[in-house]
């Protein structure tokens, strides 16, 4: 009998491993897009007015982002203890509850307690990348985390595609789409994918490594990069303010709903993985990365103007093209960083501005939602109903200050030799 050589066994399984973590990465950010453009549609139907619907979609995603926040670090220490398996699977499973729960919620507060059980449930891609690293080589595992983000941006694509058709049909839908899309996932990963840390290699659960402050604290006691990480800061919360806020602006100055929203962040999806995927090595070995910066803030500043200003839906859709250099900003920021700290200090750092933007998924839904709240009854043509894009031009303009202040002269210098 013919019998598959160990080795060859092992690569098999090391392979479905890998699909495993990839398609849990991948379905995990269809839910998150398939959310984007539904559910603050969906507390409209439990909401009396759109102020309330506004103050109740900031804490639906509030309450998610900041059990992400608090408990990301907490998955990864406990995975250290029990495995990666078993948290990736719980995680898996936890996270189609939480759809399901969405779905059948009868009230609002039920609805904040299913999102912050998925944001806990959701917290888990410092899991499934200690689980890719567990699992291969250190020379692939460039290559195996590069096809993380290409899942990751995929999942983007499609979630708000996704979203949209359905929503369009019953505002239910897509959330038990999720939850079972997720479900079997979570069966898949229990009967096919085996455990990829092994008893010796797992240490004893640490409050200190659980702590989602600890990168935080770190970069206070490393200053070399200081005003790059409050251009960052800046950024990155008028990012997450102006996609937490999104759905429900369009909805109330221009009537959109869950399918326009839908093929909008479809958009946004395509043209990112399209920017980041393969334009933005072309831009940086054009202007180099500190001119880059400063070109895509500074595109951040007028093309989210355009969006507050914008008197037809329509228009956003070649704004949003037109601004294809903000698609670079995050990135940009992050290398000028990471070449501005010391090589000790980089896990420290990058953990720090991980830590960031997880902070940004609580502050922004807070301040761009608040911001709605506030004239969401006006009429459609008031320009004040652009408040929140208002706010992120004005958070990126003091992002572009500091970083011209800081970048300017090294820009100068580096020109004239």
């Amino acid at each position: 009998m013919n019998k598959t050589p160990g080795p060859a066994r092992a690569s098999v399984a090391a392979r479905g491993s890998i699909w495993f973590v990839l398609v849990a990465v991948f379905i995990d950010m269809v839910g998150i897009g398939i959310a984007i453009p539904v559910l603050p549609m969906l507390v409209g139907a439990y909401t009396s007015s759109r102020e309330m619907q506004a103050y109740w979609n900031m804490d639906l995603s509030v309450a998610y982002g900041l059990m992400q926040f608090l408990c990301a670090p907490m998955l990864g220490a406990i995975s250290d203890r029990f495995g990666r398996r078993t948290v990736l699977i719980a995680a898996i499973i936890g996270l189609g509850i939480h759809y399901f729960l969405i779905a059948i919620a009868p009230s609002l507060v039920f609805m904040l307690i299913a999102r912050l059980v998925g944001g806990i449930t959701g917290a888990s891609f410092s899991v499934a990348n200690a689980y890719l690293a567990d699992i291969t080589p250190p020379e692939q595992r460039a290559r195996n985390f590069g096809l993380i983000g290409a899942a990751f941006g995929l999942g983007f694509i499609c979630g708000p595609m996704l979203g949209g058709i359905l929503g369009g049909i019953d505002l239910h839908l897509p959330f038990y789409v999720a939850a079972g899309i997720s479900l079997l996932n979570a069966v898949y990963g229990y009967f096919m994918v085996p455990e990829s840390l092994p008893p010796e290699r797992r240490r004893a659960f640490s409050l200190a490594n659980a702590n989602p402050f600890r990168a935080l604290i770190g970069l206070i006691r490393h200053h070399a990069v200081g005003s790059l990480v409050v251009v960052y800061a800046f950024y990155i919360i008028a990012h997450m303010t102006m996609i937490q806020s999104w759905v429900l602006a369009t909805h109330f100055r221009f009537g959109w709903g869950p399918f326009e929203n839908g093929m909008l962040l479809f958009c946004v999806g395509l043209l990112s993985t399209v920017v980041q995927g393969g334009l933005i090595g072309r831009l940086v070995k054009r202007f180099g990365e500190e001119r880059l910066v400063l070109m895509a803030v500074g595109s951040n500043v007028v093309i989210q103007t355009l969006y507050a200003i914008a008197p037809r839906g329509w228009m956003m859709f070649p704004i949003l093209f037109a601004g294809f250099l903000t698609f670079t900003a995050g990135p940009s920021i992050q290398a000028v960083v990471s070449k501005s700290t010391d090589p000790g200090a980089q896990g420290v750092t990058l953990g720090a501005l991980q830590s960031i933007s997880s902070l940004a998924a609580v502050i922004g839904p807070a301040l761009g939602n608040a911001l709605l709240a506030q004239v969401a009854d006006l009429p459609p043509g008031d320009i004040r109903l652009g408040a929140n894009f208002f706010l992120c031009a004005a958070l990126n303009l003091l992002a572009f200050a500091i970083a011209w202040k800081r970048l300017a002269q090294p820009i100068a210098a580096a020109a004239s030799r």
